[in-house]
C-alpha cells in the first residue's frame, strides 16, 4: 500500500499544512514533500528571510510568515493568516525544541535561570500555544469521510525520554513537550484530531550546498550513522495518512547504530 492510498478519501481541494520552526532540517525536508504532494504550506520563523526558507518560496511555492511562537498574540496572528491566504490548516507540526547552546552543559547550580525560562518559552509553552490554535482551527471543521479533522505533529528531542546530565532546563522542556501532547491526544483524538508525537533520538544529518549529509557537531553522515530528515518528512506524512483505526500516538525515531 503507498502513503497515497492510505485514506480511502482524499480531500477534493488542496490541503493547507503549516510548519512552525522553519529551517534546512525536518521543516526545509516536510515543506518540500508537502508541496511536492499537492498541499499548500506555509513556514513559519523567528526569521523568515532564511536562504533556505526563501528557496522553498522560488522552487516549491512555499509561503513564508514571521512569527515568534513563544508569543501568544503572534502565534493567534499567524494561524489567521494562514487562514485567510491559503486555508485553514488541515496538518500542523510543531518543529521548535527551544535548545539554546548557552543552557547546555551547565551544572544545576551554574544554569541562568532567565536561560532555564526562554527554553521553556521557546519549546513547551510554544507547543501549548501552537497546538491551541490548530485544535481551534480543526475543530471547527466538520469531519471529513474518513472522520478526521486534521493532523498535529510534535517534534521532540532525545530528551523527552531521558534527562540527561547538566541539562536540566532542556528535559524540563522536552518533558513539558511531551506531556502536552499526550493530554492533547486523549483529548482531541476522540474528536477526529490526530495528535502525534515524534521524539528524534538522533543527530538529524540535512544536506549542505555540495551535497553531502552532516550535522554542525557530528559531522558527516557515513552509513546511515544520522537520522535522514527526507525520511523523517515521509514518516510525517504517512503519520498524516493513518486510518483513525490505527493512529498512532508516540514514534520514536533513531538510526540502526544509535545507543540507547
Amino acid at each position: 500500500m503507498t502513503q497515497s492510498d492510505e485514506r480511502d478519501t482524499r480531500p477534493s481541494r488542496p490541503e493547507v499544512a503549516l510548519i512552525v520552526g522553519g529551517g534546512p532540517g525536518i521543516s526545509a525536508s516536510c515543506a518540500r514533500l508537502f508541496s511536492t504532494e499537492g498541499m499548500k504550506v506555509a513556514v513559519a520563523a523567528r526569521n523568515p528571510d532564511k536562504p533556505v526558507l526563501e528557496q522553498l518560496e522560488q522552487e516549491h511555492g512555499v509561503r513564508r510568515y514571521a512569527c515568534d511562537a513563544g508569543e501568544p498574540e503572534a502565534v493567534e496572528i499567524l494561524f489567521q493568516s494562514v487562514t485567510d491566504d491559503l486555508g485553514s490548516p488541515t496538518l500542523v507540526v510543531h518543529n521548535i525544541d527551544g535548545r539554546m547552546a548557552d543552557i547546555f552543559r551547565k551544572d544545576i547550580t551554574e544554569a541562568n535561570p532567565r536561560l532555564v525560562r526562554e527554553v521553556l518559552l521557546n519549546s513547551s509553552f510554544s507547543a501549548f500555544l501552537v497546538g491551541q490554535q490548530a485544535a481551534k482551527g480543526m475543530l471547527s471543521k466538520s469531519l471529513d469521510a474518513s472522520g478526521h479533522r486534521g493532523t498535529i505533529i510534535f517534534t521532540n528531542a532525545s530528551a523527552a525520554l531521558k534527562g540527561y546530565p547538566k541539562s536540566g532546563a532542556f528535559a524540563m522542556a522536552s518533558h513539558g513537550k511531551s506531556g502536552l501532547a499526550q493530554s492533547m491526544a486523549r483529548e482531541l483524538m476522540p474528536q477526529g484530531i490526530h495528535v502525534v508525537h515524534v521524539p528524534i533520538d538522533a543527530a538529524i544529518g540535512w544536506t549542505q550546498d555540495d551535497g553531502s549529509r552532516s550535522h554542525r557537531l557530528a559531522g558527516t553522515t557515513v552509513d546511515d550513522n544520522m537520522a535522514d530528515p527526507d525520511l523523517i518528512a515521509d514518516t510525517y506524512l504517512h503519520l498524516h495518512r493513518q486510518h483513525r483505526s490505527t493512529w498512532a500516538f508516540e514514534v520514536v525515531l533513531r538510526p540502526w547504530v544509535e545507543n540507547w
